[in-house]
């Protein structure tokens, strides 16, 4: 019973076996036919092309052509569950180079042989017009023919440097199936909804590969501590924050791959296999230790869970990350220091990100300079800057209770997009379509009948309501300056797009409530918070008014409701930043 192989094989290498005889490829009735386009081809022999270009190569080197998965069968040949299209490009490269050489000097190819058709190397002796006419697939191989023959046409002086790189220092990723696999839900799994195998795929098959007594026995626990680590990445607590990608399916575990192979010189260079590339050159040496290169990783994993568990660095870490600052940035910090020390180097790059460089070490001017970073946002030219803010308010704001266990919600707040809103409405922004003004008088409405308030008001919404688009263009515009000064939000001295005015919102009532009058969107966080969905802490703070210790009107945001936000704001940036671990 032949076990799950997986290694990196030559183009060289795929012509023919131990014994010097032509491999045999067979393409089952499930696959479909040939269908790589002249650009396809062309795009891969530019790849070589350019890996032949590039400066100083190392040894080691190589261009890597994607798995090919097979299941080896009983007469020696192999049954190809994925990748034909790349085998069928490259034996009509193969052949092309062979028709450069005198007779004698030709190689010795591989054979594909197809369940559905048995005259394609007939055809490829004499791929002539008529028959390309007839059938589908010699017609894609006919154009491929062509496009490989134009292409080297032009790069007549190349030819033998193209050659070697191609025999030599091209690679595909050789995935051989056990032969108790089922071939065919393999290539369903493949290829249904274009699911290709992962680094995280490939890379397991590299580490448990089956060994035998104590190595076994390694690969074993391997394959256990796998499983338990890709169940905590499976968290979506845990996940959200050590990722923005919130809604990534299947295995996760290859983020932690990527990040040591990153972290271990390795650069992506257009290859989706760079990770994998990686390891399999790890692993391949002689003196190779498996146990040593899964520790890396487990360590890697365990790094992160403590930042997770502590509350400090929980919401530091996961702040950073949110706003696009590397993972492997964040462990450089982390390096040769201690915890306290690391810290320090976190609250300095969340200060450096939120509010940008050049902070004060004397408090009283650190207190000066903050108020001066906020005072100069205005919305939406400081967009990028004013989101990061709000969000360092909210953890600097869990954090000032050091007895809490209160955490910030990264799973929930990057799902729903929360972003950036006014408060009150901003008048310029009124809407202009028919559609928006039903929608915006119809909150309206619904806000004043829920607290039974200006039954007058209510009728003349009603009314409007009742109107053709044509009449309602021509009245809106009254109704609205009275439903804004109903609710104390006409601006005297133009709109407001200030710090004090913005808080986070979530994207529905973005999408649905925007520019909504104080009271509606107040009734709609509200009720969110009621029925138990995330509502950041500090928004809720808004919405409940807790920044102004006068409360004179629950359905208006004052100025001295914005003021006390504000300096809310500054107070708790500035005891965050000043803060003794």
């Amino acid at each position: 019973m032949s076990e799950q192989q997986i290694n990196l094989k030559t183009v060289y290498n795929l012509r023919v076996d131990a014994s010097d005889a032509p491999i045999r490829y067979r393409i089952p009735a499930y696959q479909r036919g040939y269908r790589w386009t002249t650009t396809q081809v062309a795009q891969l022999l530019e790849d070589i092309h350019e890996f032949t270009k590039r400066e100083n190569p190392q040894p080691e080197e190589f261009y890597c052509l994607q798995p090919l998965v097979l299941r080896a069968n009983d007469d020696g040949s192999f049954e190809v569950v994925d990748g034909q299209q790349r085998l069928t490009t490259l034996l009509l490269i193969l052949r092309h180079f062979n028709e450069r050489q005198a007779v004698k000097y030709q190689q010795k190819l591989y054979t594909l042989e197809y369940e559905t058709r048995s005259d394609l190397l007939p055809f490829l002796d004499n791929p002539s017009p008529k028959k390309a006419a007839a059938n589908i697939d010699f017609y894609h191989i006919a154009e491929a023919i062509k496009t490989i023959e134009n292409w080297f046409a032009t790069k007549e002086n190349e030819v033998d440097a193209i050659k070697t790189a191609f025999l030599n220092n091209a690679k595909v990723i050789w995935f051989q199936l056990s032969s108790t696999e089922n071939p065919v839900a393999a290539f369903t799994r493949l290829n249904v909804g274009k699911i290709p195998l992962t680094n995280g795929e490939l890379i397991r098959a590299l580490f448990l590969k089956r060994g035998k007594g104590e190595a076994e026995a390694v690969q074993l626990r391997i394959a256990y501590e796998w499983d338990l680590l890709e169940k905590e990445l499976q968290k979506a607590d845990f996940w959200s924050f050590l990722s923005n990608e919130t809604q990534k399916q299947g295995a996760r575990i290859d983020f932690l791959f990527d990040l040591v192979a990153r972290k271990e010189g390795v650069k992506d260079m257009g290859n989706d296999y760079a990770t994998f590339n990686h390891f399999s050159q790890k692993l391949a040496t002689k003196d190779a230790d498996c146990e040593k290169v899964w520790l890396a990783v487990k360590r890697t994993f365990m790094l992160f869970e403590e930042w997770f568990q502590d509350r400090y660095l929980y919401h530091l870490v996961g702040f950073l990350i949110w706003d696009k600052t590397g993972v492997n940035e964040i462990r450089v910090l982390a390096e040769g220091c201690t915890k306290h020390a690391f810290k320090e180097k976190l609250k300095a790059k969340v200060c450096e990100r939120a509010l940008g460089a050049g902070a004060p070490n004397d408090p009283v001017k650190l207190r000066e300079w903050v108020m001066d970073q906020l005072d100069t946002l205005q919305y939406p030219s400081d967009l990028r800057q004013i989101r990061s803010i709000l969000l360092l308010f909210n953890a600097a704001t869990l954090l000032e209770n050091t007895q809490s266990n209160i955490r910030f919600n990264f799973e929930s707040f990057k799902t729903a997009m929360w972003d950036i809103e006014h408060v009150r409405s901003v008048a310029p922004d009124r809407p202009n379509s028919f559609k928006g003004q039903v929608e915006w008088v119809t909150h309206c409405l619904g806000y004043l009948k829920s607290t039974m308030q200006s039954p007058d008001l209510q009728n003349e919404i009603l009314e409007f309501l009742k109107l053709s688009k044509q009449a309602a263009d021509t009245a809106f515009d009254a109704l609205y300056e009275k439903i804004l000064r109903e609710f104390n939000e006409v601006d005297e001295d133009g709109p407001n797009h200030g710090i004090d005015n913005l808080v986070l919102l979530d994207a529905e009532t973005n999408r649905s409530y925007k520019n909504a009058v104080f009271a509606v969107k107040r009734y709609r966080i509200l009720s969110l918070d009621r029925h138990g969905i995330f509502v950041p802490a500090c928004t809720r703070n808004v919405f409940l008014k807790c920044y102004n210790p006068r409360v004179d009107h629950v359905m208006f945001w004052t100025e001295d409701d914005g003021n006390g936000y504000r300096q809310v704001m500054v107070d708790t940036l500035h005891k965050f930043l000043v803060e003794v671990l």
